[in-house]
């Protein structure tokens, strides 16, 4: 930094302290404390502002005695900081045109300083008066705003004092930043280190170290860059007279990021001349700076080019060239994040540095002559791809130390199916990824894919274990090929792994698939790897001799098994592992009247080879009535298997059949249904315990409280009440072990009985590849909640393991979830997972890094060498303070596997403080719902281009242009806490791969403002299923809007009254165009009772009609929908609110109907025909509606009426129930009445 004192220049560097040159001044500026402000020498003033800056510095640090608050002190360190800006910039910049008001300002600020250093008092820090002064440099700066000259004339010492001002007050605002509210110093710190070295350079030229003829093109650059960095100086200025907010945050920051892409040529050409023009230079203060210019070039270069990239992602509008310039900063990038990690070759690091400068330098001209509207085919941008391959093939032959053996990584988790089938779900995520980095390397991720894909379809579970070592040495390679990958995406170490590792990798898996086709037949493998087949064992189980419960159930499968038809039957028991099917079946095969109905009885456990015994069997059993228990089944084939030698004679001989998987009970279903097996009552729970312990003593009054609570805690799963009772059995009793076993109940069971752990294994064993992740992550859910199948969906395609492509896929894998007997269905929208079930869940989670959990008493996962494939973080501010150097939130922190995290999911409502996540770039997964986020938190987002699940809450009203860089996502939830209208800005319609989106409220216009709507013929987004919910005026240009999502299945819209637009006149856009279209919630504007006059799409299965006018004709079309199953139909007017005639009108496939506020005063219907197949009919708030027909009685499909709030209903419901009753011999209609309606009672479409 050069000061100016007595005419001469005085060098203090960068980041010096500033004291003893301040005592010097001071001494010197004591005798000028006299001058008029009219006549001050730019001597005082500068003398001024260094030692109001000393001060501030000597405050924060705590040197100066005070006895303010720490808040009081903060409030005066800031507002001196202002002072002094205002001292640089003004007094700088306007100091020839001084006048009154800055005469007295000067004075001001001059006699503070004195008092600042002459006090009187011990404490004069509470006695200043300097308030006076604040609002008369407030009043200065709103009344003479700065206008950049379009001609500036300077004089040399003019320009070096204004480089020395503004390099000055860089510093300042640096310091001004990290104690105000911006989320990154970065941009600023960056600016401060180009303009430094700017302000350096010029010195060389002012010192005399260069001739002005070498570097006469630069300095008109140099003056026009001072100037527009005053600019800013002064914006950021203006924003501090009033406290900064968010909107001035977000004006700072752009007009930032625009002065940078402006600033850094010139720097890049400050750089090039170094290299070139001065590079011979016999100077020594030009060498010292070449060399400090050199060593600083890496991180200048690279913060460089990440705001460029983000600066393309908000300004310039897509094409193929900038993916090309996108494509050549990421290269760059990766060079730069790893050119100082030792693997350059010192002698080449300024060479290479040199290439990488040209590069960045010609980027930027790209960029510019891109905003500037140039021809974006130039030779130079088409050139750009190839100039990749030809330093890629110099970093390897010229630059790049030799690489060792590639790292041989070992295979780190224990579950290599799983690991594999989340590593070729994600390759295959990024084969199909648009994303810029995955470009450099599309080529081998497509080859590593297509091999890995051969390879694991030849392993199948016997092939794992026949094959032990080559599988081991499949599942490394494919683990260093992950972990490749991801290092180049991540930019972790990634520049070796680009040039020498990953090419390496690629030939060690093409050996490896090589090896495995000459060593394992095709056909014995399968894609699927599930447990083997286990052949039958003849032989009585040992079970457990105490049998608590299910007598019911005992008794109904003793009737099936001594009467019933004559033809074989199956009884199957179905149920989740541990729940007691095989005890049961036992207790029945047992039973005397069993033993003595059946002539043979014989107990089969699928466990040992079986050649031969089918031929046994069946001459044993031939002629006779026998019983047969087929004990843990596996699957169909082995079923088919073991039931071929049995004889069907008219005999009632009859089978148990014992499973976990529901699918194999209904396939060996004859006559009689599976019995799917209940969990323990909690009486029954606590007896099975007491026997266990106790025998058939009692247990002591003194236990039993705390015996019952463990009882409960078992969750009536007789296998936990089993090895539970055996724990306690072996303490003392004493209610204090026994609270020990209630306090950590999961930890016991898995301490001291492994089997637990095994029979769970066994199922997930059984579990298809693909479904076995998404049963692991279930432990996501806290213990004992309920789940709806829509949570699952998003859960599930939030972690990337369910496609949306195939809309089914949640409900297949919930099917064989349930099968399994893993999930507990409740009824038709809710599931919950035992807690045995969970534990192995988090288990498995934890020991394979799949997820982990960061809150209440766990310390979060960046001290671990693997960071896990996601995290959820829960915050409870009385267990745990997300402080924002874990190394999740700050890239700073040194775990580089936080950058490889991909999904990442918060159960909170605040970040922690400067909280940043644009590090986490492999992100595909994010779920912030519940934190509000800031603008700048937003633009990070939008530089996670791997993302394809986002929910968000904020209170901008559109997205920011940073969004469009998203080419991913499929999934986007926005919250929208100001309860206004979300718009949906240009990037929402670049989003090509979206597939849902729901929001609050979003609209295409802003309410308030009456514009009519325009937009591109060509936008459209051709892969959108669903849409909730939209905000679309009622006028005739949105009549073919939906022509735009011609795939729509799900919709929520609202159409919106213009100004002086009467219902009449309000046009509904054509719903019919939408041909996929499954789910609609339509509403029109409150109280216009509008009709809508087109047709409905004949796909519709559920309807949701809101505020609508409703015709018999309009009726008549919806009746005729004919998949149409469910319609509500919610504060609607039926023909004027009189009556609805449904005659001739039949609904062939509704099965739920729901009025709700609907006005119509009488109906008339034979509901047995226009309701055939109705199930349900809720009916609330329907004042007018004297009865229901008493003809509902007759549907014979009817099980549920409901009624709120009707009371004039209620005897019609009553009388309904009783003519079923009478006419079935049944009471099997389920009939709700109650008062008022419950405020959390939802409307069954839910889009």
């Amino acid at each position: 930094m050069l000061l100016v004192g007595d005419g001469r220049y005085r060098e203090i560097s960068r980041g010096q302290t500033f004291g003893f040159s301040i005592r010097l001044f001071w001494r010197k500026s004591s005798a000028l404390a006299t001058v008029s402000c009219c006549n001050v020498s730019s001597v005082v003033l500068r003398e001024d502002i260094v030692n109001l800056l000393d001060f501030i510095e000597r405050l924060k640090n705590g040197c100066v005695r005070t006895s303010l608050d720490m808040d009081q002190n903060e409030k005066m360190t800031l507002e001196l900081m202002f002072v002094s800006a205002f001292c640089h910039l003004y007094y700088s910049f306007f100091l020839e045109s001084c006048n009154d008001e800055m005469s007295c300002i000067s004075n001001e600020i001059h006699d503070l300083v004195q008092s600042l250093f002459h006090p009187s008092g011990e404490d004069m820090l509470v006695n200043i008066k300097y308030h006076d002064l604040l609002e008369n440099i407030k009043s200065y700066i709103s009344s003479h705003s700065y206008a950049e000259p379009s001609h500036v004339t300077m004089t040399e010492d003019r320009l070096v004092e204004l480089l020395d001002t503004i390099l000055m007050y860089l510093q300042c605002l640096l310091k001004c930043c990290s104690t105000l509210n911006f989320p990154s110093t970065t941009p600023f710190e960056l600016l401060q280190n180009v303009f430094g070295n700017l302000r350096d350079f010029h010195r060389l030229k002012v010192n005399g170290c260069v001739e002005y003829e070498t570097i006469e093109y630069v300095l008109p650059h140099l003056k026009l860059m001072a100037l527009r960095v005053v600019n800013f100086c002064f914006t950021f200025l203006d924003c501090q007279v009033y406290k900064f907010d968010e909107s001035d945050v977000s004006r700072v920051n752009c007009k930032l990021a625009n002065l940078l892409v402006e600033v850094i040529p010139v720097e890049l050409e400050v750089m090039h001349i170094c290299c070139t023009n001065l590079k011979g230079s016999k100077s020594e203060e030009v060498g010292r700076f070449i060399k400090q210019l050199l060593e600083a070039s890496p991180d200048i270069l690279r913060e460089s080019l990440i705001h460029l990239q983000e600066h393309i992602v908000n300004a310039v509008t897509p094409s193929a060239s900038t993916c090309n310039i996108h494509v050549m900063i990421e290269f760059l990038l990766i060079i730069l994040t790893d050119v100082l990690k030792d693997v350059i070759r010192h002698d080449k690091l300024f060479v290479l540095l040199a290439r990488v400068r040209e590069l960045t330098k010609e980027v930027f001209v790209l960029v510019r002559n891109l905003e500037e509207n140039m021809n974006e085919t130039s030779d130079a941008n088409l050139n750009l791809l190839e100039s990749i391959e030809l330093l890629k093939e110099d970093l390897k032959t010229d630059f790049l130390k030799a690489c060792a053996d590639s790292s041989q990584l070992c295979f780190p988790m224990s579950d290599g199916p799983l690991f594999m089938t989340l590593l070729l779900t994600n390759l295959n995520d990024l084969v199909n990824s648009n994303a810029y980095s995955v470009s450099l390397i599309k080529e081998e991720i497509g080859q590593v894919k297509e091999d890995l894909e051969i390879i694991r379809s030849f392993f199948g579970y016997v092939e794992q274990e026949l094959h032990r070592d080559l599988w081991t040495r499949f599942l490394d390679v494919a683990y260093e090929a992950q972990h490749g990958i991801n290092s180049i995406l991540a930019r972790d170490h990634g520049l070796m792994q680009l040039i020498f590792i990953l090419p390496d990798i690629v030939e060690k898996i093409k050996l490896v698939k090589k090896e495995v086709q000459e060593k394992i037949p095709k056909s014995s493998g399968i894609i699927v790897a599930n447990a083997p087949n286990k052949p039958v064992e003849s032989k009585i189980p040992k079970s457990s001799s105490i049998i608590i419960g299910f007598e019911e159930e005992t008794e109904w499968i003793i009737r099936k098994l001594t009467s019933g038809p004559a033809e074989i039957d199956v009884i199957s028991i179905v149920g989740m592992p541990g729940i007691g099917k095989t005890t049961l079946a036992y207790r029945v095969y047992n039973a005397k009247s069993i033993v003595d109905h059946f002539d043979v009885c014989a107990w089969c456990t699928v466990d040992q080879e079986h050649d031969g015994i089918a031929d046994k069997l069946r001459k044993q059993l031939f002629g006779k009535r026998y019983l047969i228990v087929l004990d843990d089944m596996w699957d169909t084939a082995t079923f088919n298997e073991l039931m071929r030698p049995f004889p069907e004679l008219q005999k009632g001989s009859r089978v148990i059949l014992t499973s976990r998987k529901k699918e194999v009970a209904l396939h060996g279903k004859c006559h009689s249904d599976p019995l799917y097996l209940r969990l323990l009552r909690s009486e029954e729970s606590w007896e099975l315990l007491e026997k266990k312990v106790f025998g058939e003593e009692r247990c002591p009054d003194e236990l039993k409280d705390v015996g019952e609570k463990i009882a409960r805690k078992c969750d009536g799963l007789p296998l936990v009440l089993d090895l539970i009772g055996g724990v306690i059995s072996r303490k003392e009793k004493k209610e204090a072990s026994w609270l020990e076993v209630l306090n950590n109940l999961s930890s016991f069971i898995f301490k001291d009985e492994e089997e637990v752990v095994k029979v769970i294994q066994l199922s997930y064993d059984h579990l298809s590849d693909h479904v076995k992740p998404c049963l692991v992550c279930l432990a996501s859910y806290p213990k004992d909640e309920d789940i709806t199948i829509f949570d699952l969906k998003k859960l599930w395609i939030g972690e990337g393991l369910v496609e949306q492509i195939e809309m089914k896929s949640a409900e297949e894998v919930v099917d064989e979830l349930i099968s399994s007997s893993l999930v507990i269905p409740f009824d038709d929208y809710f599931y919950k997972i035992h807690d045995l079930v969970h534990d192995f869940c988090s288990i498995k989670s934890t020991k394979e890094k799949f997820f982990d959990f960061i809150g209440g008493s766990n310390s979060p996962s960046s001290s671990s060498n693997l960071m896990p494939r996601g995290i959820t973080v829960g915050y409870n501010k009385n267990f745990f303070d997300l402080d924002e150097n874990i190394s999740l939130f700050n890239p700073g922190k040194k775990n580089p596997y936080v950058k490889h995290l991909l999904t990442l999911k918060f159960y909170t409502h605040c970040l922690p403080h400067k909280s940043h996540l644009k590090h986490l770039r492999l992100l595909k997964s994010l779920d912030l719902f519940g934190i509000i986020l800031t603008d700048s938190l937003l633009n990070e987002i939008g530089m996670l281009i791997h993302l394809k699940y986002l929910i968000i809450q904020t209170q901008a009203n559109t997205l920011p242009p940073s969004f469009s860089n998203l080419c991913n996502l499929e999934t986007l939830v926005v919250y929208h806490s100001e309860g206004s209208n979300m718009l949906l800005s240009p990037c929402f319609w670049s989003l090509a791969k979206l597939r849902d989106v729901r929001m609050n409220c979003c609209a295409l216009f802003d309410p308030d403002i009456n514009e009519p709507i325009v937009l591109d013929e060509d936008l459209r987004l051709e892969n959108l299923r669903t849409l909730s919910a939209l905000y679309l005026p009622g006028s005739e240009d949105t009549e073919d809007f939906f022509k735009r999502f011609p795939n729509l299945q799900n919709l929520e819209v609202c159409i919106a009254k213009l100004p002086d637009c009467s219902a009449e006149k309000i046009c509904f856009p054509r719903l019919d165009v939408l041909n996929e279209l499954e789910q609609l919630h339509l509403s029109a504007p409150w109280g216009s009772f509008s009709e809508y006059t087109h047709d409905f799409p004949s796909t519709l299965k559920k309807l949701l009609l809101k505020g609508l006018t409703l015709t018999s004709d309009t009726l008549s079309r919806i009746a005729r929908l004919p998949n149409l199953q469910t319609l509500y139909l919610e504060d609607a007017i039926i023909e004027e609110g009189k009556e609805w005639n449904m005659e001739d009108v039949t609904f062939q496939n509704l099965k739920s109907l729901t009025l709700d506020g609907v006005r119509f005063s009488e109906w008339q219907v034979d509901a047995e025909n226009s309701f055939a197949v109705l199930e349900k009919l809720d009916i609330s708030r329907c004042d007018k509606l004297m009865e229901i027909p008493d003809s509902f009685g007759d549907i014979a499909s009817l099980e549920l009426i409901k009624v709120w709030d009707c009371p004039q209903l209620k005897e019609s419901i009553f009388n309904i129930k009783e003519y079923v009753k009478e006419m079935t011999g049944e009471d099997k209609l389920e009939r709700s009445y109650q008062p008022v309606k419950a405020s959390n009672d939802e409307p069954i479409l839910k889009i």
